[in-house]
């Protein structure tokens, strides 16, 4: 009996630390946020110590470096090894530096960054009203698109000659060659042939307004377009800040909305139809094609179901705050999430504008 009792004991024990050990499994597999840029004073060197300024967009290159444009007018690269350096922009807003190298321009608060299968980087010049490119192999900046001069023209003709408005965000569409140009000021959407450098209008007709269902996309307003993105189908996403709703151009070139009230309003979960966004101002699609969502206003990261036509709150507390990374993502606190970059393993980078810093959202 007391070799039996002894045999029990010594295996209950065993029981308790399998049973403790399998928890902490569980929790070291459970999605969370980590650090991955920002919270620091340094200037350049480990990029969790280093101070970031408001970032905006990120994208990373074949080589594994991650991007990150941010609003004081400069893009940063992590390298593999975490280690953060600038390679564009000065502090302040300026248009100089064409032909010289990257770290010598200057930028207008760029609010976004497209890495193309070169490893050449896309920048948005918002103020300057034009894209640069950031050539991988020399470092050096170039005109890609835009005069620099604030306008509507160029349809037809090359990038290089035509006006836009406020370039806000990029979106390529690798597999059919082309860049599409969110022209805010322009409400409209640009189109830019990768191969023959043409550009054209791919949606808006320049005027101020909720498309009707199922109108033809360039013949139709838009509100506000703040940012864009294409899925593996072609099909073209638009999200609308102040017309607190996402759209989507189907491949017959017709426009319908697909999430958001068109009113603001607390983040509420469920039929894309009747789910509430408040200032969205970053999209991304993951790898099922799902959209991946930056309601702005309700500091939250939101997960569309293209399938299953529901909303669901994937990272943020819905208040504003300055949560801990490492912990849980619908546990912490962010500040105005930004851009939204989901990487080739699902995991989702998140810009944390307010919070001055660039989270991974890891999913397990």
């Amino acid at each position: 009996m007391t070799t039996a009792l002894s045999n029990f004991r010594r295996w209950a024990r065993g029981a308790v630390v399998a049973a403790a050990c399998m928890a902490a499994c569980a929790a070291a597999r459970a999605d969370r946020l980590e650090l991955v840029a920002g919270g620091g004073v340094k200037a350049e060197g480990r990029a969790t110590e280093c101070r970031l300024d408001r970032p905006f967009s990120a994208g990373r290159d074949r080589r594994g470096t991650l991007y990150i444009s941010e609003e004081a007018g400069r893009v940063l690269a992590v390298d593999r090894a975490g280690r953060l350096r600038r390679i564009a922009g000065i502090l302040g807003s300026g248009s100089g530096g064409d032909g010289g190298p990257a770290s010598d321009a200057q930028l207008a608060a760029p609010h976004n960054i497209v890495v193309l299968p070169s490893d050449d980087v896309l920048v948005a010049d918002t103020m300057n009203h034009r894209i640069r490119r950031i050539s991988a192999r020399s470092g050096r900046i170039a005109a890609f698109a835009g005069t620099g001069t604030a306008g509507y023209s160029g349809d037809g003709g090359p990038a290089l000659q035509a006006e836009f408005g406020a370039v806000y965000c990029l979106a390529l569409d690798a597999r059919r060659s082309v860049l599409y140009v969110d022209d805010l000021d322009n409400r409209r959407i640009r189109s830019i042939d990768m191969r023959s450098g043409i550009v054209s209008t791919a949606a808006g007709n320049g005027k101020k307004g909720t498309p009707q269902e199922g109108a033809i996309a360039v013949d139709a307003p838009l509100v506000d377009p703040r940012a864009i993105a294409v899925d593996s189908h072609g099909r073209l996403y638009i999200l609308e800040r102040g017309g607190n709703a996402l759209r989507v151009v189907d491949e017959n070139g017709l426009i319908r909305t697909v999430c958001g009230t068109g009113k603001p309003g607390p983040a509420s979960d469920g039929d894309a139809e009747t789910a509430t966004l408040s200032g969205p101002k970053h999209l991304a699609v993951d790898r099922d094609d799902n959209v991946i969502i930056a309601d702005t206003d309700n500091h939250v990261i939101r997960k569309l179901d293209v399938r299953e036509r529901r909303v669901t709150t994937i990272a943020g507390t819905g208040a504003a705050g300055e949560g801990s990374p490492g912990r849980a993502p619908l546990a912490t606190a962010l500040n105005q999430p930004h851009g939204v970059y989901v990487e080739r393993n699902g995991d989702i980078i998140i810009c944390d504008s307010l919070n001055n810093r660039v989270l991974r959202y890891v999913k397990e």
